[in-house]
């Protein structure tokens, strides 16, 4: 499991997160959401060792996750991450993406690595493209390779970083279906998210995150249908009201009248 005790992390004197704590099991899918700059995302690099915590402990499977650089690369090769951000190196291949990883860190033979990568690729619809560079690829595509590229390292968790932030609205399904796979394959998932519906259809438990320390939690059903904080309250009214407003806007561009 993943255990985050009073976890502390400033930066300068702004501290992003004031004592979190948080028990991931084996198998669980856990969406993350709040406002922008709540800590969200400064939460996920650091059970990654991205962010250096200031206080407290974060440990992977009963092992802290700090000390040696030997120690950190160990505890990363169980911990896939998927930032907002595709992170692809333009100028190599689908398939040289995703094959340098494992190559560096010697996970498998020649033909092991071939294998593993066309089955990634068809697992993201994107076998096709194996020999493609990311700049011929849509948005949703690169999104996919990165996720692939992720899980080419066999890790046990996987982190995801608002995957779907800098997609345009069409492409986002396309990157939600691979990590619902995710999940129906029994993936342990902590995604950070703005995509509401999505958490509430794919998490096992909903964190809900403001000023840096989880304000409530619980399943989805409880969480978006009764919250009990006034802050998560308004936080869920204000994105009802924004996707409402957006939807209206759609139909208006479209010449289409809704009718109240």
């Amino acid at each position: 499991m993943i255990e985050l005790k009073n976890v502390h992390k400033k930066f300068g004197k702004l501290e992003v997160l004031k004592g979190v704590n948080l028990t991931v099991k084996e198998g669980e899918v856990i969406a993350i959401i709040g406002p922008s700059g709540s800590g969200k995302s400064t939460l996920l690099r650091s059970i990654n060792h991205l962010e250096t915590i200031d206080d407290g402990e974060i440990l992977i499977d009963g092992k802290r996750m700090g000390g040696s650089t030997k120690q950190i690369k160990e505890a990363r090769l169980n911990l896939g991450m998927v930032f907002q951000q595709f992170n692809l190196f333009p100028h190599l291949t689908v398939h040289d993406n995703i094959a340098l990883a494992p190559k560096l860190n010697h996970r498998y033979s020649k033909e092991e690595l071939e294998k593993v990568i066309d089955e990634l690729l068809s697992k993201v619809g994107l076998l096709e493209k194996k020999n493609s560079y990311p700049p011929q690829l849509s948005g949703g595509q690169q999104q996919r390779i990165a996720i692939a590229r992720a899980l080419a390292m066999k890790p046990k968790y996987m982190l995801f970083d608002e995957p779907t932030s800098a997609l345009d609205p069409e492409l986002i399904g396309e990157v939600l279906r691979v990590i619902r796979q995710l999940a129906d394959d029994g993936m342990t998932m902590i995604i950070v998210t703005h995509e509401m519906s999505f958490a509430r259809e794919i998490a096992d438990r909903v964190i809900m995150i403001d000023g840096g320390v989880i304000i409530e939690e619980g399943s989805p059903e409880r969480i978006f249908s009764n919250p009990e904080n006034e802050r998560t309250k308004t936080f869920l009214k204000s994105i009802i009201d924004r996707e409402a407003s957006m939807k209206e806007g759609l139909f208006s561009a479209a010449g289409i009248e809704i009718e109240n």
